[in-house]
C-alpha cells in the first residue's frame, strides 16, 4: 500500500501500516516527536492503521492548532485523575476536547464548585510535572465491561455496552498513573507535554444529553502550549464575560428569563425598542423588495405536519397539544402555514414570484441543559419568508436575497460574511433527481462569489445557502439562511396556472435574514457590548436636570424631543449630577442632556456624547436634527 505526504511525495507501506510506521519511515526523529496521525484530514491514534491510498501528515508538538487536539485530550485525563484524587467517589463520564477546551463530566457524592478549583488544579499540575507516560491497551467487550464494573464505573460500562450495539468487538483504554479511561486517543507521549491548564467553570449536562438521564456536573477547563497563549485566552474569556448578553441585557433592562417560562424570554420595554428597529429594518428592505407581510396561527393541527414531513423529521422538537379532541402542534416553523396561504386562493403565473414574509413566533422543545440565554432557547421569532416562484426564477430570486442580506449585515456592521452551501443530508424527502436540480440551481446563483461546500448538511426537504458572521471577537455564527424546496409544494399539491393554461408546480424559497430576532440581538449585545448605535439604541438621549428647579424645564425639553421622534427620559432622582452623568454612560445611552440655570434661561443644552465626549451647547431643536440626521 502506499500513502500520500504532505510534501507530495508517495510513501510505498506494509498493508495495514499504523501512524508509528508512516512517522518511522520518515525518519527516526519524526517517529520520536510523533503524538498522532492525519489520515484524510481526520486525527487518529498512531497505533491505528492508516488508509490505503490516503493524505496523511504526521502531529507533533510543532503542528500548531492540529496540535491541540491531543494535548487538550490528554489534559481532560489529567483533570479527571485530579478531580478523582480530590473527590474519590467520582464517577466520571465523557471528557472530550471541545473549541478552546476541553470538558469532563462526572456524577459527584456533594456539588462541586469554584472553591474547589484550587485544590484540583493543584493535583493538575502535580501530574503533569511527574511526565507520566500515557499507555494504550486493548480489551474485549466483555474484558472492558467487566473490567469497569469491577471499578465501579457505571458511565463507563454504558458506553461499552453502547459500543457492542454499534458492532465494536473492541475498545482501547488508556492509563496514565492509576487513573484508566475508556478511550479512542490520540494522546501525547507523557503529562509532561501537557501545557497549564486552567479550570474554567462547572455547569449540569444530561448524560448522553437525554433528560431522561442524570443529571451530571461538567467542568470545563482549557489548556495551551505556552503560559502566554493561556493569558492571552484567558483575556479574551474575560472580554467576552464583560459583553456577555445575558450580563449587559439584564444590565441595559432589555429581557428577562423567569423560572415559570424556562428558555421562553421576556422582552422588556427597552428591549422590546431594539427587537422594533431590527424588524423595522428588515420591513423597510422588504417593501422595497415587493414582499407582502403575512401572519399564520402559532397551534395547526397534527395532520398538517405529516403532510410537511416535520413530524418524520422534527417531532421530537414539537409540542402538541389537543382541540376538540383533535392532535394539533404549536408550530416550530412557519413554512406549513406559508404553503395554506398561497392555496388559499387560485394563483397565476402573472401572480409569481409571489413573496410571503412572515415574522413568525415558533417553538421548539429545547433539553433544559442545552438552553443558553437568547442563543437558545424554546420560543423565537423568525423572520421568515417564502418565495413561491417558477422553475426559471430561481435564480434571480436567490442572487436578490443573497444581496438583501448583504445589505442588511452591513447595516448592523457585519462585514465578514461568508457563504455555505449545504446539499443532502443522509435523512433526506424527495427523489435524487429532485435533490440533483436543486443544488445545481444553488450553484448557479452563487457564481462568481466565494462559497464553502457543507456535504450532508441541507435541510431534509432541500438544499440550502448558509449566511455566516464573524463577529469581534472572531467568533462565527450561522445567521440568515436560503433554502430551495422542491418536496413541499409536492407534499401540499401547490399549483399556479401557467401562461398555456396548464396548472404547474411552484418551487418554494425559504428564507430568513437574521435567522432568528432574538438570537441575533444576543450576538448584537456581544457584538457591541450593549453600545447599540443611535438609531438603535432604546434611549437615545437622557435628561439630566442639575436641580430640582430644573425639572420643569427638563419635562418640557422631554416633550419636545419625543414630538420631533426621538427616544428620550429623563433622570430627576435626588442623586448628584455626577453619579446620574455616571449612570448614564454605564447605562449606554447615546447622548446625556444637562439643564442647569443658564440652560433653562437660554433654552439650550449641555450635550455630552457617549464615552464623555463633551459636544458643546445646542438648542433643543438644533439637537434634535443632529440625532435625526445621525439616524439617517
Amino acid at each position: 500500500m502506499h500513502v500520500q505526504l504532505p510534501d507530495g511525495n508517495r510513501l510505498e507501506l506494509a498493508d495495514g501500516a499504523t501512524g508509528h510506521d508512516v512517522a518511522a519511515a520518515i525518519g527516526p526523529g519524526l517517529a520520536k516527536a510523533a503524538v498522532a496521525v492525519l489520515v484524510d484530514g481526520a486525527i487518529q491514534d498512531l497505533a491505528l492503521p492508516v488508509t490505503a491510498d490516503a493524505a496523511v501528515s504526521i502531529v507533533t508538538k510543532k503542528s500548531g492548532d492540529e496540535y491541540l487536539y491531543p494535548m487538550r485530550h490528554s489534559a481532560a485525563h489529567v483533570m479527571a485523575e485530579a478531580v478523582m484524587t480530590v473527590i474519590p467517589e467520582a464517577k466520571f463520564g465523557f471528557g472530550p476536547p471541545i473549541e478552546d477546551g476541553f470538558y469532563y463530566d462526572f456524577e459527584l457524592p456533594r456539588p462541586l464548585t469554584e472553591a474547589d478549583f484550587p485544590a484540583i488544579e493543584a493535583e493538575i499540575n502535580r501530574i503533569i510535572k511527574s511526565r507520566s507516560s500515557f499507555e494504550r491497551t486493548v480489551m474485549s467487550m466483555a474484558e472492558a465491561r467487566a473490567f469497569f464494573t469491577e471499578l465501579g464505573q457505571p458511565y463507563k460500562v454504558d458506553q461499552v455496552d453502547e459500543l457492542e450495539r454499534q458492532g465494536e468487538t473492541e475498545v482501547s483504554i488508556y492509563r496514565q498513573r492509576d487513573f484508566v479511561d475508556l478511550c479512542r486517543g490520540p494522546h501525547v507521549h507523557d503529562t509532561g507535554a501537557i501545557g497549564p491548564v486552567k479550570l474554567l467553570s462547572v455547569a449540569g449536562a444530561y448524560w448522553r444529553g437525554s433528560e431522561k438521564n442524570p443529571m451530571l456536573t461538567r467542568v470545563y477547563a482549557t489548556s495551551f502550549p505556552t503560559r502566554t497563549e493561556l493569558d492571552a485566552h484567558l483575556e479574551r474569556l474575560e472580554e467576552q464575560r464583560k459583553r456577555d448578553h445575558r450580563r449587559v441585557g439584564r444590565d441595559l433592562d432589555l429581557f428577562h428569563f423567569d423560572e415559570a417560562g424556562p428558555g421562553f424570554p421576556f422582552f422588556l420595554p427597552k428591549g422590546m425598542v431594539v427587537i422594533n428597529q431590527i424588524r423595522a429594518a428588515i420591513r423597510k428592505e422588504l417593501g422595497a423588495m415587493r414582499y407582502d407581510e403575512i401572519q399564520t396561527p402559532t397551534i395547526l393541527s397534527e395532520e398538517l405536519w405529516h403532510k410537511s414531513g416535520h413530524w418524520d423529521h422534527y417531532k421530537e422538537n414539537m409540542y402538541f397539544t389537543e382541540v376538540d379532541g383533535q392532535g394539533f402542534a404549536v408550530k416550530p416553523m412557519n413554512c406549513p402555514g406559508a404553503c395554506l396561504v398561497f392555496r388559499s386562493r387560485r394563483r397565476s403565473y402573472r401572480d409569481l414570484p409571489l413573496r410571503l414574509a412572515e415574522f413568525g413566533h415558533v417553538h421548539r422543545h429545547e433539553l433544559s441543559g442545552v438552553l443558553h440565554g437568547l442563543f437558545r432557547v424554546r420560543a423565537f421569532t423568525q423572520d421568515d419568508a417564502h418565495v413561491f416562484c417558477r422553475v426559471d426564477q430561481i435564480q434571480d430570486e436567490v442572487k436578490a436575497i443573497i444581496d438583501l442580506t448583504d445589505r442588511f449585515y452591513a447595516r448592523f456592521g457585519f462585514t465578514d460574511v461568508r457563504l455555505k452551501l449545504a446539499t443532502r443530508p443522509e435523512k433526506a424527502a424527495g427523489s435524487a433527481e429532485m435533490w440533483d436540480a436543486g443544488e445545481a440551481a444553488l450553484r448557479n446563483a452563487l457564481e462568481g462569489r466565494e462559497y464553502e461546500i457543507k456535504e450532508g448538511d441541507g435541510a431534509f426537504y432541500g438544499p440550502k445557502i448558509d449566511f455566516h458572521v464573524t463577529d469581534v471577537m472572531g467568533r462565527s455564527w450561522q445567521l440568515g439562511t436560503c433554502q430551495l424546496d422542491f418536496y413541499m409544494p409536492e407534499q401540499f399539491d401547490l399549483s399556479y396556472r401557467s401562461s398555456d393554461d396548464t396548472d404547474e408546480r411552484p418551487v418554494i424559497l425559504h428564507r430568513a435574514i437574521s435567522g432568528s430576532v432574538e438570537r441575533f440581538l444576543g450576538i448584537l449585545i456581544e457584538n457591541t457590548g450593549g453600545d447599540f448605535p443611535v438609531w438603535l439604541a432604546p434611549v437615545q438621549a437622557r435628561i439630566l436636570p442639575i436641580s430640582d428647579r430644573h425639572h420643569e424645564v427638563a419635562e418640557q425639553v422631554e416633550e419636545r424631543l419625543r414630538a420631533a421622534g426621538l427616544r428620550v427620559e429623563s433622570d430627576v432622582r435626588a442623586e448628584s449630577i455626577g453619579k446620574r452623568i455616571r449612570d448614564g454612560e454605564l447605562g449606554k445611552v447615546p447622548y446625556l442632556l444637562i439643564i442647569g440655570d443658564r440652560e433653562a434661561e437660554d433654552g439650550t443644552l449641555s450635550v455630552r456624547a457617549r464615552h464623555g465626549e463633551n459636544v458643546g451647547t445646542l438648542t433643543v431643536d438644533d439637537f434634535a436634527a443632529r440625532v435625526l440626521e445621525e439616524v439617517g
